[in-house]
């Protein structure tokens, strides 16, 4: 199996075991969103809560260039984490929510 399968594989899978949580507060249903033809992998959280309308990407993670993209990461235990447990290395794992030139500080692919 070639990396890009084997990442997309895994990204769905963390996608999915993400979604079985339920936000514990408000009337809210997560979705998970796996679109394997642009490669793009969103856990969104949907409903009310006591504070209003809630409309949120918990993470949002997307494969380029046979690396992985963290666009966005709101999770405890963060998807950066898991990913680097599924076995993919540090240097094929980009936090493109960090500054270009803040990036090699994180100690991970810089692009």
């Amino acid at each position: 199996m070639d990396k890009v399968t084997r990442y997309q594989q895994l990204l769905q899978q963390l996608v999915n075991r993400y979604a079985e949580y339920q936000p514990s507060h408000g009337q809210i249903i997560t979705y998970p969103i796996c679109d394997v033809t642009q490669h793009h992998y969103m856990l969104l959280d949907v409903g009310w809560d006591n504070t209003g309308r809630v409309h949120a990407v918990a993470f949002h993670a997307r494969l380029d260039d046979g690396k992985v993209w963290i666009e966005w990461d709101g999770t405890d235990p963060s998807l950066t984490e898991a990913l680097m447990a599924a076995g993919i290395p540090a240097t094929d794992l980009v936090l493109g929510y960090y500054r270009p030139e803040y990036r090699a500080l994180a100690g991970i692919a810089t692009a």
